[in-house]
């Protein structure tokens, strides 16, 4: 969109949030890029230069604004509504792997030459991985700065930097402020909050309006395994396993955001936690757009009215949730929570959780993978899909991740014996993200779709769907929260 200047400036003068992301206001007078939204009085057009990245505004000299802070707003909608190259490379580079593998690890990920991946992600977002993920590293670090009482060296390698100069010229660089500076101006509001518990860092994180945080939240707790997973004081927690160590975190829903408290046993994993907390809550979407497209069709049109901004309930660990699907499969939520406890309890991590009741990591595939069959209570096709599966993810052969092609990961899922089109829908649906996930045989959805007159064949139903795509999954929100089932609710 930013190469559209005219629609540009018309959501700058309209200060609309929904752009927040989308594009990057650059002002040529002041030498600072801002949101769209930004309060401030909009600069002349002439003055005005849009960028499709806060990464490409930096590499271009300007400096985040201090009053609007471009840089914590959500991310684009389109990286996650799409499987190309660069939507790939972009959920990777949120997910810290420029930081832990660098350049080439991106590029052996995506299957692509390191000059092939530069070249696509310059011409579409005006910046090349590194410039994305130094954008990355500089957000995470102001928000060590103002939220921990971590040294400024230890915050340095925390964010990801090689060097503690490095940590000091970006940061100045990108806010104008040296780090003690960006402390400083942060105390006076910390002085004016309730005091936070030492180790916990305290998030605020952002979303696109509107947010229903019904079926989201009431899915996720509804269906929580318990030891992982568990809702507490209004709030969802779980473990997390993350590439330095564990956490816990903590999400409410607010009318503004979402609160994150997170616990991390090794402060580096701050950006990838963040990320994985953002990808659970489905907070990049863009549901105007969703639910503009979903309004034109008359039979699902009042239930868009009737609650707008349903999200689709994702994972923080992939492989956990085609597990756990495997483990739903013909079965109620509560028998799938029970089958899924038991095996959290023989193979999972203990960790520890001070504030709650979460006492394990989620299994590894590979933890699972060295499980005896005959000890699963499980008929024998189900241990006989369920270990076919944790097989070939525990050896690399099926790969499951926010880099995942989503076709080809449905191809190796369906040759999985046990694997029919529900679960292999439901993973790509929630684990995978691809928005456009269809479940026409759920029995839910079908339920819902005969109540409202729509066709029950599932050769029929899909046809009649067509008109939803690319939001098909989004649709299945909305057809399920027809029903009167715990996972439409937000716990009392």
């Amino acid at each position: 969109m930013h190469t559209d200047t005219e629609s540009c400036v018309r959501a700058v003068r309209a200060k609309d949030a929904r752009f927040d992301g989308v594009f990057f206001t650059a002002v040529l007078t002041t030498g600072i890029y801002c949101r769209p939204s930004c309060p401030v009085v909009p600069p002349k057009p002439r003055n005005m230069r849009f960028y499709p990245s806060a990464a490409a505004c930096q590499q271009a000299g300007y400096r985040a604004c201090k009053r609007c802070r471009p840089d914590t707003t959500p991310g684009s909608p389109a990286w996650n509504h799409r499987a190309d190259l660069v939507a790939r490379a972009m959920r990777l580079v949120a997910d810290g792997v420029v930081d832990r593998e660098g350049v080439t690890g991106l590029a052996t990920r995506l299957g692509y030459s390191t000059r092939q991946v530069e070249r696509q992600l310059l011409a579409e977002l005006g910046a090349g991985p590194l410039a994305l993920a130094r954008a990355q590293r500089a957000q995470t670090a102001r928000i060590l700065i103002e939220t921990t009482q971590l040294s400024m060296a230890e915050i340095a390698f925390a964010a990801g930097f090689a060097s503690i100069r490095t940590f000091n010229d970006t940061v100045r660089d990108v806010y104008a402020l040296a780090p003690g500076e960006l402390r400083t101006r942060a105390a006076g509001l910390r002085s004016r909050t309730a005091p936070g518990t030492s180790g916990i860092l305290s998030l605020r994180l952002p979303f696109r309006a509107p947010l229903n945080p019904s079926n989201l939240f009431g899915h996720l707790a509804a269906t929580a395994v318990p030891g992982v997973e568990e809702w507490r004081d209004g709030a969802y927690r779980r473990t997390l396993r993350l590439p330095h160590g564990s956490g816990v975190v903590a999400l409410t829903p607010a009318p503004d955001h979402v609160a994150c408290r997170l616990a991390l046993t090794d402060q580096r994993d701050l950006t990838v936690a963040i990320s994985r907390c953002r990808r659970l809550l489905d907070l990049d979407a863009d549901p105007v757009a969703v639910d503009e497209q979903l309004r034109t069709d008359e039979l699902l049109a009042p239930l868009v009215e009737k609650a707008p901004g349903r999200r689709v309930p994702r994972t923080v660990d992939e492989p956990e949730f085609a597990v756990r699907a495997v483990l739903g499969q013909q079965v109620s939520t509560a028998a799938a929570r029970t089958h899924a406890a038991r095996l959290v309890r023989a193979h999972g991590e203990p960790v520890d959780d001070p504030e709650g009741g979460l006492t394990h990591l989620f299994p590894t595939p590979e933890a699972l993978a060295a499980l005896d069959p005959e000890s699963l209570a499980l008929p024998r096709s189900r241990r006989t899909t369920l270990t076919g599966l944790v097989r070939q993810l525990a050896d690399g052969t099926l790969k499951l991740g926010v880099d995942s092609d989503w076709g080809e990961a449905r191809a190796r899922l369906t040759a999985l014996p046990g694997f029919g089109p529900w679960t292999v829908e439901v993973i790509a649906m929630r684990a995978l993200g691809d928005p456009d996930a269809f479940l026409p045989t759920d029995l839910g959805v079908r339920r819902a779709a005969q109540g409202l007159g729509l066709p029950s064949t599932p050769a029929a139903f899909t046809a009649r769907a067509a008109a939803w795509r690319p939001w098909r999954a989004y649709a299945v929100q909305y057809l399920w929260a027809t029903d009167d089932h715990p996972i439409n609710y937000l716990p009392e």
